[in-house]
């Protein structure tokens, strides 16, 4: 089913502690916005509308960038007036359901949506809900009581509603005070409202020792991903050459369109490769002559924004050159610690090995060089 969606992002977050605001702290690797913005853009969610203050427009920006379908909207002083910002950005019809989700909530999933948009079916709100499983204990004037969990449910985000009868809600909103709850403002306009099944992973993040739970669920939802590169270039005339980021004097160089280091292509072809995102030629074109002689440290750095990107992270990287020569062996903790300076890693995750192929085929006749590399990547599943 199509639906819209809108991620309240504006607020301040005090109570999360000292540092950015909790939207834009990074937890298991990527942005806490990003969390619900991918999530919603992968389940289908078509326009996503990201609802920030004035100040929250650039981080929101570097925030979600690479990823498609979304726009900002500019937030107010409550959560309901950032909300109404949001339904005034929506431009489809009115019966399109629309979901409207909190920042600090960031571990949403497919199956959330999917539960939501069924209740719509028959109700004119829904929203995911857990069953109050503590004692709860109300104190006042210095004595407590215990207050009956009966009934009682947690409410969660997303929230949803059909986009002309939430917009109608909240315009007909008359209060007490400012609503905190959007199925709350469809239910005091009369609306039969739904209860979807709440998840503990929908956690909301408030203070900071919650930071610490929502790393270990995200944490759990990683799967591993290999992959493997090869890379091979004509020696040339000139006077050095560059392998794995390092430049070696050498009687000869490699002829490529960039600057050949085939250490570094290998290894780039191997992160793209565990990301199912094609090879180097699909990102930096041989054709496009803005990469004429550029160091190809820029593409293994553009692989590696990549994995961040996804809230990813790469475990370990092993580089084999295949040369008669230049010797390696000299250079080769060089390697390394280029390599590991490149993509932020500690040095023990980072292998450079050189082999020769005992002067059988076209590295052995020292007609070019060649390399291969694997990539262990860690990315959300």
């Amino acid at each position: 089913m199509t639906f819209a969606a809108i991620i309240v992002a504006a607020g301040t977050g005090s109570r999360a502690g000292s540092g950015p605001a909790k939207q834009w702290r990074t937890l298991a690797g990527k942005p806490v916005l990003r969390w619900s913005a991918e999530r919603l853009v992968d389940a289908g969610a078509n326009p996503l509308v990201v609802v920030v203050s004035a100040e929250g427009e650039a981080p929101a920006r570097a925030a979600l960038s690479g990823l498609d379908g979304w726009r900002l909207a500019r937030g107010g002083a409550t959560r309901a007036q950032s909300v109404q910002s949001g339904l005034a950005a929506i431009e489809v019809a009115d019966e399109t359901p629309v979901l409207v989700h909190d920042a600090a909530r960031p571990l949403v999933t497919a199956n959330h949506v999917d539960d939501l948009l069924a209740a719509l079916q028959t109700a004119d709100a829904a929203l995911p809900a857990l069953a109050v499983a503590d004692t709860l204990r109300r104190m006042a004037d210095g004595r407590t009581e215990t207050v009956p969990r009966d009934g009682l449910w947690r409410a969660q985000t997303p929230q949803a509603a059909r986009l002309g009868r939430l917009r109608t809600a909240y315009a007909n909103w008359a209060g007490p005070g400012e609503p905190t709850d959007d199925a709350a403002v469809v239910e005091a306009d009369g609306g039969r409202i739904a209860l979807t099944p709440g998840d503990p992973r929908l956690m909301k993040l408030t203070f900071p020792e919650d930071f610490e739970m929502a790393e270990r669920l995200a944490g759990g939802a990683m799967i591993t991903r290999i992959g493997q590169g090869f890379d091979a270039h004509r020696w040339g005339p000139g006077e050095a050459v560059w392998l794995c980021g390092v430049r070696i004097d050498h009687d000869q160089t490699l002829i490529g369109h960039s600057d050949a280091d085939a250490g570094l292509h290998a290894l780039t072809d191997a992160i793209l490769g565990a990301l199912g995102e094609g090879d180097i030629g699909d990102h930096f074109p041989p054709t496009d002559p803005q990469w004429k002689g550029a160091a190809s440290d820029l593409f293994l750095r553009h692989a590696a924004q990549m994995v961040t990107a996804r809230g990813g992270r790469i475990s370990n990287v092993d580089v084999t050159l295949i040369c008669e020569r230049p010797k390696i062996k000299p250079h080769r903790e060089a390697m390394r610690q280029r390599l590991a300076e490149i993509l932020d890693l500690p040095l023990d995750r980072v292998s450079v090995k050189a082999t020769t192929t005992e002067g059988m085929g076209f590295t052995g006749r020292q007609e070019g060089l060649a390399a291969q590399a694997v990539a262990l990547l860690e990315t959300p599943a």
